[in-house]
């Protein structure tokens, strides 16, 4: 997707997102840090960006990628906005009738009538021969 005659590129971000870059043929990716640092553009090179929490509004995060003609000239620039979700599976796990989002019981699962963790009840059974 890049413009005819680019390149390089560089990648700028906000503070939410993590970018790395990834290179064909390189086994670990390269962090992308600060902006200022150019790649050379390569077939096969990967941009992999990520957030690691919930967004607190829609689009507050973004990912610009510039691209560079021979000689360091800018060319063009591609931007994406980005909106984290969270996600957590909420479940009464005290059992004591209540669901909460944040019950410390909810990373460990004890057995019998003074236990705390989730029961699920799973259907096996073949509805669709």
């Amino acid at each position: 997707a890049a413009p005819a005659g680019a390149v390089a590129f560089g990648v700028k971000h906000t503070e939410g997102v993590s970018v790395d870059v990834l290179f064909r043929g390189r086994a670990e990716p390269e962090a992308v840090c600060g902006a200022g640092t150019r790649w050379p553009l390569a077939e096969g090179t990967v941009l992999r960006f990520s957030m690691s929490r919930a967004s607190s509004e829609v689009n507050d995060n973004k990912v610009t990628v510039s691209f560079y003609a021979e000689g360091g000239k800018p060319i063009n620039q591609a931007g994406v906005f980005l909106t984290g979700v969270g996600i957590s599976l909420d479940v009464d796990a005290d059992r004591d009738g209540v669901v909460e989002k944040n019950s410390p019981n909810k990373a460990s699962w004890a057995w019998g009538p003074e236990g705390h963790g989730a029961i699920l009840l799973v259907s096996c059974d073949k509805e669709f021969p």
